[in-house]
C-alpha cells in the first residue's frame, strides 16, 4: 500500500503536497546551479549571461521561499492543532475519569442497596407473627382484594387486623368502664348495708334496754303485790 493511501487527513495531505513542491523547487534550483556551474567552466560568461542567471536563480528562490513560507504556516497551524487536540484530549480524559468515578459510585450504591434489600427480605418482620386470619378467609370477606398483589394484600390484611383489634380494644374499654361502675355500685351498696347493720344493731340494743326495763318493772310490781 502506498504512503498516500495510508494518509487520508486533509491537513496532512496539504503538508505533504507543500513539502513535495518545496522539494521539487529545491531540486530545480540545484539543477539550475549545476547547469550554470558547468557553463561557467566551459566558457567565460558575459555580463548579460550572468545577469540572466542571477534573475532566473532569484525567481526560483522566490518560488522556493513561497513554498517554505506555506510549509511554515502549515507547521504553525499543525502546532496549534496539536495544542488544541491535547486540550480537548485532557478535557475528554477528565470527563471520562469523572464518568468512571460516577460509575464506581453507582456500583457501590447498587451493591449497598442490594445488601439492604437482602437484609429486608431476610428480616424477621413482626407482622409475620401476627395472628391474622388466613388469606382465603380474608378474601372471602373482602373480595375487592382478589386481584391485589402480595404486597397490597398483606397491607390490607394488616389494616384489617388493626381495625379488628381497635374494635376489640373499644369493647374491652367499655367492659372495663362497666366493671368499674359495678364495683363502685357494689362498694356503695356495701357501705349502705354497713350503715343499715349499724342502725339495726342500735335498734336491737334499744329493744334490749326496753325489755330489761319492763322486766325490772314487772318484778317490782310482782313484789309489791306479794306484800299486799
Amino acid at each position: 500500500m502506498a504512503r498516500d493511501d495510508l494518509i487520508t487527513d486533509p491537513a496532512l495531505l496539504s503538508v505533504l503536497q507543500s513539502a513535495a513542491q518545496a522539494r521539487q523547487q529545491s531540486l530545480a534550483i540545484l539543477d539550475l546551479l549545476e547547469e550554470y556551474h558547468a557553463r561557467d567552466q566551459s566558457a567565460s560568461p558575459s555580463d548579460e549571461t550572468a545577469l540572466d542567471q542571477q534573475l532566473a536563480l532569484s525567481k526560483q528562490q522566490k518560488v522556493l521561499n513561497a513554498h517554505l513560507a506555506q510549509l511554515r504556516g502549515l507547521n504553525r497551524k499543525a502546532i496549534l492543532g496539536v495544542r488544541a487536540t491535547k486540550q480537548e484530549t485532557g478535557e475528554a480524559r477528565q470527563e471520562i475519569d469523572s464518568l468512571h468515578l460516577q460509575l464506581q459510585n453507582l456500583y457501590y450504591e447498587q451493591r449497598h442497596l442490594r445488601g439492604e434489600i437482602a437484609g429486608c427480605e431476610d428480616y424477621d418482620h413482626q407482622y409475620k407473627r401476627l395472628p391474622m386470619i388466613p388469606v382465603e378467609d380474608f378474601l372471602s370477606a373482602h373480595p375487592e382484594h382478589s386481584n391485589s398483589s402480595d404486597h397490597d394484600l398483606t397491607i390490607a390484611r394488616i389494616q384489617d387486623e388493626h381495625t379488628a383489634r381497635q374494635a376489640l380494644e373499644e369493647q374491652r374499654q367499655q367492659l372495663v368502664k362497666k366493671k368499674d361502675a359495678l364495683v363502685k355500685e357494689t362498694v356503695a351498696k356495701k357501705e349502705e348495708l354497713g350503715k343499715l347493720d349499724g342502725e339495726i344493731e342500735k335498734w336491737l340494743g334499744g329493744q334490749e334496754t326496753v325489755r330489761r326495763v319492763f322486766e325490772a318493772r314487772e318484778k317490782k310490781m310482782g313484789g309489791v303485790q306479794g306484800q299486799a
